[in-house]
């Protein structure tokens, strides 16, 4: 009987791990995985989403749109890891470019693209970047040192204390395209209605002997289609967005002025935001993120630029002035209006201007990226 009992006993066991052994090698998927889901998801999901208002007065179709900004926000959506989300309004469809800055610092938006040439003298310190015929390499390069100036000078950063600044950056020099005449002499300038930026440029225009006339950059393309300006300072990126070239032929080539650009975020939206998401918006920030704007607005739009004019069969007749015409444009418009610069921050009590502008020119000439 015992015997029997043993022999049940063991044939139990038996067929017992003959089962287990069969359900293992008929598995796939080790059970371990089943908890994967829940130990992967949880961090992609954040506990708190940030959903910010974001204004930019180009297109989201544009080139600065679809080259710069959205890419840009993607990078802050997933540094954030879906922390900060975007409710986008391009198209000055939530405030027009010029109003960008004041309307952020009102909280009609959260956050906006800023071109500061439409606000004369209200970051004068920074316009030492806008001075005519600085001889910058290019806009990622001229970004940079916008950047490395903003961080280390207080009194610009303190012109700029409105609104929090995340990021930095320039175009690459403007070059001039006009609708009735090429422009080969600063002779040919006299007379002309010439669309500027507010601040230095407005200056050289006046002594290069055109009349500068402001404008937002949405309003170009008909006031040359109507003659109400005979041309205009322009970045290929420009061109590209706002088909400016449809209504003009003539190019001239020279390094004339380079403007300055923010993104920047109404303090109290950027108050709110705990430590750890402000420090991984800035890793996309800073003077990375200066760069990359400076590169991807501006640098990639060249090449691009001219292929596509020549693409939609538009007439262009390009001139590039010789050196030794931009040197008489610097003699009479450029360096002049560096030291008028200087002497006129100083007497508005920055005594540092002078060594702003050191700096900037020494960072041209080493500062490389």
């Amino acid at each position: 009987m015992k015997n029997r009992l043993l022999f049940l006993v063991l044939a139990l066991v038996l067929i017992s791990s003959l089962v287990l052994v069969g359900c293992g090698t008929a598995s796939t998927t080790p059970a371990k995985t089943t908890i994967a889901p829940t130990t992967t998801a949880a961090p992609t999901t954040p506990a708190i989403t940030y959903k910010l208002k974001y204004g930019d007065q180009n297109p989201a179709t544009g080139w600065e749109g679809t080259h710069a900004a959205q890419p840009w926000l993607d990078q802050i959506t997933a540094a954030t890891k879906g922390a900060v989300q975007f409710e986008t309004y391009y198209s000055q469809t939530l405030f027009k470019g010029p109003d960008a800055w004041t309307s952020v610092k009102n909280g009609v938006g959260d956050m906006a693209w800023m071109f500061h040439g439409y606000w004369s003298n209200q970051t004068p310190l920074a316009d030492v970047i806008s001075l005519p015929l600085m001889p910058f390499k290019s806009s990622k390069q001229a970004s940079g040192i916008f950047w490395k100036l903003y961080e280390k000078y207080p009194g610009i950063r303190d012109q700029f204390k409105d609104n929090h600044v995340l990021i930095t950056w320039t175009s690459q020099p403007y070059f001039l395209i006009t609708s009735k005449k090429q422009v080969k002499t600063m002779e040919d300038m006299k007379g002309l209605n010439i669309r500027v930026t507010s601040g230095p440029p407005i200056d050289m225009m006046k002594l290069l002997g055109a009349t500068p006339v402001t404008k937002g950059m949405p309003d170009t393309y008909l006031a040359l289609q109507k003659g109400e300006i005979d041309g205009m300072l322009v970045p290929w990126e420009a061109l590209l967005s706002f088909k400016q070239y449809e209504v003009v032929k003539y190019y001239t080539y020279a390094p004339l002025v380079t403007v300055y650009f923010t993104q920047a975020v109404n303090n109290a939206t950027w108050d709110k935001l705990p430590k750890n998401i402000q420090d991984q918006i800035n890793s996309v920030s800073g003077l990375k993120g200066s760069e990359f704007w400076g590169a991807n607005m501006f640098d990639a739009a060249m090449v691009a630029g001219r292929d596509q004019v020549k693409a939609q069969g538009v007439e262009m007749i390009e001139y590039t002035l010789p050196d030794n015409e931009i040197a008489r444009w610097n003699t009479t418009a450029g360096k002049p209006l560096w030291d008028a610069w200087v002497t006129a921050q100083t007497a508005a009590g920055h005594p540092e201007a002078k060594e702003i502008l050191d700096t900037c020119l020494d960072l041209i000439k080493t500062y490389n990226p």
